[in-house]
């Protein structure tokens, strides 16, 4: 499901490849050129670089992060970083948030979950971001995960409940987690600054 306004989209769930690939974090760790690809359930997928319009709407999104990060204590980080989930699964998200009481989380080592992950959607990611990243970051406990399409302007608000991610949808346009303390999305101030950034 996509929330844009007050409109919901269902989209139909991708079929998984059956079990675990065969490659673990030590393959991973090994790779000459591992900045350019994830391990997602033990298989590797290359990262294509990132278009003019996932780093403008990236920014946006971070910018709001970063925002909230030095008001309520909280760190907010750009990626690509590492963050082991477990042995068969190296994810590097657009951006993710650590609230106050978890915020030295990824000081020392870049192993566990942070509390929201985001993602900007690509034709090259799409089916990763809503397959592979989605059941992760739900069994990894992320208590929110945003799919963010700069085209055609959606956004979808995931919450973790028990295990499994369900879509919230913003109230005027505005989405405030109750999950995590002080965070908010101002969808429209994300869509304006976005559009800000293309005009010619």
């Amino acid at each position: 499901m996509a929330t844009h306004g007050t409109s919901i989209v269902i989209v139909a769930p991708l079929v998984l490849p059956p079990g675990l690939g065969p490659y673990r974090r030590r393959d991973y760790d090994a790779l000459a050129d591992r900045q350019l690809c994830e391990l997602l359930l033990g298989r590797i997928y290359g990262r294509p670089r990132p278009s003019m319009a996932h780093e403008i709407v990236l920014d946006s999104v971070w910018r709001q992060l970063h925002g909230i990060a030095r008001a309520t204590g909280g760190r907010a980080y750009r990626g690509p970083i590492d963050l082991a989930l477990a042995d068969h699964s190296v994810v590097k998200p657009d951006a993710f948030y650590l609230s106050a009481d978890r915020r030295d989380l990824f000081v020392e080592r870049t192993e566990g979950a942070p509390d929201l992950t985001v993602e900007i959607l690509s034709a090259d990611t799409v089916r990763q971001d809503r397959r592979e990243k989605l059941i992760l970051y739900a069994q990894s406990a992320v208590k929110e995960y945003w799919l963010i399409d700069p085209e055609p302007r959606v956004a979808e608000l995931l919450v973790n409940e028990s295990g499994r991610f369900v879509v919230t949808v913003p109230d005027a346009g505005r989405h405030r987690s109750q999950a995590i303390p002080g965070l908010t999305l101002d969808l429209a101030e994300l869509w304006r600054s976005v559009e800000e950034a293309l005009r010619p």
